[in-house]
């Protein structure tokens, strides 16, 4: 394989960071589709329509509300292609920047993309995920390229629950392990092509800058005032997991998503929770001699991540729950870049184990 690297062409991060929209947004054309949470659109949504008209750019505004399933994003793209936008901007959490993909997929267009929640790496990723009605994941799929730029407002991030960060560093922290594997093993990155050495670089600073700010970033969580530490582990859970992530490759942590959700109890957890737990147990069947896990399990205690299966709300867990959740788990594309064949039975042992 070819090595293949990808990005956004520009990331922006600070404290109203969100005040440069409109400049960025003129940078495209006169006409924007505004791609928007609609929590977030009520409460910012006039802001962010003042900052565009300033640079002479009209926003259609298209709410996101409900699952994020074939038929709802066919919807959202039928309704972006009946206005002029030359380009989208998607504001608000993991769906509403999902959805902004999926429509400047339909389009053709640049992408620009403005989290409120610091919950998982979507903001630099080109790939976005579908979901049936019950919020069992169907497929992933993909944009051409990356967003074209990135708007990360830590002012406004720092508003959003600290359960929303909590996720986020669970997400994050197990890009470093992942995209080891993937590289160890020979397997694809998400541009089907062999890591390069700076996505490795850059997973495992996102890991060793988790470890050094995580905890003390979660304390300023939802107080609206980001502060160094915070300001750091953002750019680690963005920028640096969404490129460790793309660029390095997956792993178990992540193909354990696919499973853990036909656990009863555990599907409404949120995702990077579910990761974050993923990644003990991937830990686990790596074998390892060293003091990796011991030390991971007293980060997760000081940042309040799940190390069981009950901490994710699995309850009467069963063995053929897990059998089920290990078999959905090595049918996922990511599951075979691993240092050795998993069996189905070694899988659900290892989620055994992390019942609680």
């Amino acid at each position: 394989m070819l090595k293949i690297f990808g990005g956004p062409s520009r990331y922006i991060q600070g404290p109203d960071a969100v005040a440069r929209l409109g400049e960025t947004m003129a940078l495209f054309g006169s006409q924007a589709a505004l791609v928007i949470d609609s929590y977030v659109l009520e409460v910012h949504g006039a802001r962010l329509r003042k900052l565009c008209a300033a640079s002479g750019v009209d926003t259609h505004v298209l709410p996101v509300e409900g699952e994020m399933t074939p038929a709802s994003i066919q919807d959202l793209c039928r309704r972006a292609a009946a206005t002029p936008a030359s380009a989208v901007v998607a504001v608000g959490g993991g769906k509403a920047l999902d959805s902004g993909k999926a429509v400047a997929r339909a389009l053709h267009c640049h992408l620009v993309t403005v989290p409120t929640v610091a919950s998982n790496d979507a903001p630099t990723s080109k790939n976005y995920v579908l979901y049936d009605e019950h919020h069992n994941l169907l497929a992933v799929e993909h944009m051409v390229f990356n967003p074209t730029m990135v708007l990360v407002d830590t002012s406004l991030v720092a508003t959003a629950p600290a359960h929303f960060f909590r996720a986020g560093l669970g997400d994050a922290i197990s890009k470093k392990f992942e995209a080891q594997q993937c590289y160890g093993a020979g397997g694809p990155n998400m541009y089907n092509g062999a890591s390069t050495l700076t996505a490795q670089l850059i997973a495992d600073g996102c890991y060793r800058t988790l470890l050094a700010d995580g905890a003390e970033a979660l304390a300023a969580a939802g107080s609206g005032q980001p502060t160094a530490a915070f300001e750091r582990a953002v750019e680690a859970m963005i920028l640096m997991s969404g490129l460790g992530f793309e660029s390095g490759g997956l792993s178990i942590a992540h193909a354990l998503t696919r499973g853990l959700p036909r656990i009863d109890g555990v599907g409404h957890a949120m995702h990077g929770l579910q990761v974050a737990l993923g990644l003990l147990v991937q830990l686990e069947l790596e074998r390892r001699d060293d003091q990796v896990l011991a030390g991971l399990e007293d980060w997760y205690a000081a940042t309040g991540l799940p190390t069981t299966l009950k901490d994710l709300g699995a309850h009467a867990i069963d063995d053929a729950q897990l059998r089920v959740a290990a078999e959905l788990t090595l049918k996922a594309r990511h599951a075979a870049n691993f240092d050795h064949v998993l069996s189905v039975e070694e899988l659900a042992g290892a989620l055994k184990r992390r019942a609680g």
